[in-house]
């Protein structure tokens, strides 16, 4: 009799129960712990501030009173806003210094910065002398002007009057220059930041471009027009958005100079704003003028950089 051997096959193996925590999700969750502070700062020093700020503009709150004085009133501040003197005359300030400013600071660095890269010897000792007002304290560069700006004594109305201009402005103490004062300190401070990054741009372009102009025949002048002005448009662009940024947020030097005057003269937003949070505690009415000062700038900016994009497109 013949034994039968049955032949069993062996059982598969279970597959390997699958882990959540995949080696995916583990570089996942490393990569948020990493972030994980820098998200957390940005929400309790940007996110919350803006949104908290947003909320103020809709109420009448006195910082003194504590956050039990809250008083929610709707668009009452922003009516109250565009009848106010005050904050007409600092938005119109702000607009001119805007204006003038920009343009102004870029020009003068645009030249300079060419001059520097093409014509100057030492040009690292140009860029760091230009560079240096940027670096410094505005309080020190606050007491230097001052001094030059002295009505009767400084350097500048004493040069003026040897040059036969016997009633020079009083600058400062003017209610008609002080203004224009403020903006030509200004423009110096921030003209050697504007310079170092316009010859950043100046080195990224091929001397073989300027080559081929001259044999064209075309001058520096043309040369300057037609091949720097052109390929430096997104440095250009780039310090316009930030100069238009910066300068509807001076504060520092009008605070130290002028104090927003003499009679609002050289008040601006920024410093309306200081003065109804800070000083007279209204903070409602002060975030609704920041709120308003935060839609100029996006406005503002957006309109430069379409303006730029359809530019760039043709």
């Amino acid at each position: 009799m013949r034994e039968t051997i049955e032949l069993r096959e062996a059982p598969l193996p279970a597959p390997p129960k699958k882990s959540y925590w995949n080696q995916k999700r583990r570089e996942n969750l490393a990569g948020w712990l990493f972030v994980a502070p820098e998200v957390i700062g940005m929400l309790l020093v940007s996110v919350f501030p803006l949104v908290f700020s947003l909320f103020l503009s809709f109420t009448k709150w006195n910082l003194v009173g504590g956050l039990s004085d809250i008083e929610f009133i709707g668009f009452d501040n922003f009516k109250a806003l565009f009848s106010d003197s005050q904050f007409l005359k600092a938005l119109k300030n702000n607009v001119m210094f805007t204006a003038l400013v920009v343009p102004g600071g870029i020009i003068i660095s645009l030249i300079m910065a060419a001059l520097i890269h093409s014509r100057v010897y030492l040009k690292s000792y140009f860029k760091i002398a230009f560079f240096i007002p940027y670096i410094c304290s505005t309080v020190a560069i606050a007491a230097i002007w001052s001094a030059l700006f002295h009505p009767s004594k400084g350097p500048i109305n004493q040069t003026l009057m040897q040059l036969g201009i016997m009633d020079p402005p009083k600058w400062l103490v003017d209610t008609t220059y002080a203004i224009f004062a403020i903006m030509i300190i200004y423009v110096w401070q921030i003209v050697g930041y504007k310079i170092i990054i316009f010859i950043s741009g100046l080195a990224g372009i091929s001397n073989e471009l300027y080559e081929s102009a001259n044999i064209d025949g075309a001058g520096e002048l043309k040369q300057f027009w037609y091949i720097t002005i052109p390929l430096l448009g997104p440095t250009t662009f780039f310090l316009t958005i930030t100069s238009i940024i910066t300068s509807f947020k001076v504060f520092d030097i009008i605070k130290f100079l002028t104090d927003g005057g003499p009679n609002y003269a050289s008040t601006v937003i920024v410093y309306q704003i200081y003065l109804e949070g800070f000083q007279r505690f209204n903070m409602g009415y002060a975030s609704a003028m920041s709120l308003v000062l935060f839609v100029m700038i996006v406005l503002v900016t957006s309109v430069t950089w379409i303006f730029q994009s359809k530019k760039s497109h043709n």
